[in-house]
């Protein structure tokens, strides 16, 4: 039922856990898609392979989103590449496995999370916008989560950054929308990823993440990526400033 023909997507941190589900199921829905990785070049080149069985173009940068270079440098990429950008999954972030207390959380590591997950999505969009307002029309879906709706503690630069993005995401669907974008949010709880792999792969770190899931377990990647695609669609054409949670039932918000 929902279809991507025709349509041209970026999708940031594509080469793992929800990004790379994302690609493959835009891929399956139609959409020719452009995405970035940032160190692993094998991973990306596996995406691409599996994406492209489904006959559409598929094509991986590497491209460091916590520099505004990188970003402008994406951005042109996809649009000479696919002629247009009609979506934008904002998905590349990162997460600290160590608990650290407030007082230990050094400048450096602050900065970094800053950089990383929410710099990125800040300057894609920055440079992407532009590009859809000429075409009036766009969707934007940024990647937030659980943490930056009721916090996290020791990982509160984590859940600073993502809560950064909710109200970043409420603030550009008002400024957006009279140019035809509309611009939502996914926000995921536990998801069975690489990144949260040292946490849910140790039977204590499983029982401890899931008590609090009234579905008992963890998303998957694929789990996640099905609403993304589903705010890309035509089904979600009245959506706007809306946060999406897909969390089995973790966080109960509006």
């Amino acid at each position: 039922m929902i279809s991507l023909a025709g349509k041209a997507a970026l999708i940031t941190g594509g080469s793992r856990g929800i990004g790379a589900a994302a690609v493959k199921m835009f891929a399956q829905a139609g959409a020719d898609v452009v995405f970035n990785f940032h160190k692993n070049r094998d991973a990306a080149a596996q995406v691409e392979q599996e994406a492209r069985k489904h006959g559409t173009r598929i094509e991986a940068l590497k491209a460091d989103l916590s520099k505004m270079a990188d970003s402008k440098k994406l951005v042109e990429f996809a649009k000479e590449r696919l002629g247009r950008i009609d979506i934008l999954v904002a998905n590349a972030g990162i997460w600290n496995e160590k608990d650290t207390p407030i007082e230990k959380v050094s400048e450096r590591e602050w900065n970094q999370m800053v950089k990383v997950n929410l710099n990125s999505v800040y300057s894609v969009i920055h440079y992407i916008v532009p590009i859809m307002k000429a075409q009036k029309s766009g969707r934007i879906i940024a990647i937030s989560s659980t943490a930056g709706q009721r916090g996290e503690a020791f990982h509160t630069h984590y859940g600073a950054t993502k809560g950064a993005i909710i109200s970043f995401v409420k603030g550009l669907a008002t400024e957006l929308s009279p140019s035809g974008i509309l611009v939502n949010c996914v926000a995921p709880g536990w998801v069975d990823t690489d990144m949260s792999a040292s946490v849910l792969r140790s039977k204590e770190g499983l029982k401890s993440a899931t008590r609090a899931i009234p579905l008992g377990r963890p998303a998957t990647a694929d789990e996640i990526a099905g609403p993304i695609l589903f705010l890309a669609s035509d089904l979600a054409n009245f959506i706007n400033g809306e946060i999406l949670n897909v969390n089995g039932g973790s966080v109960l918000c509006g």
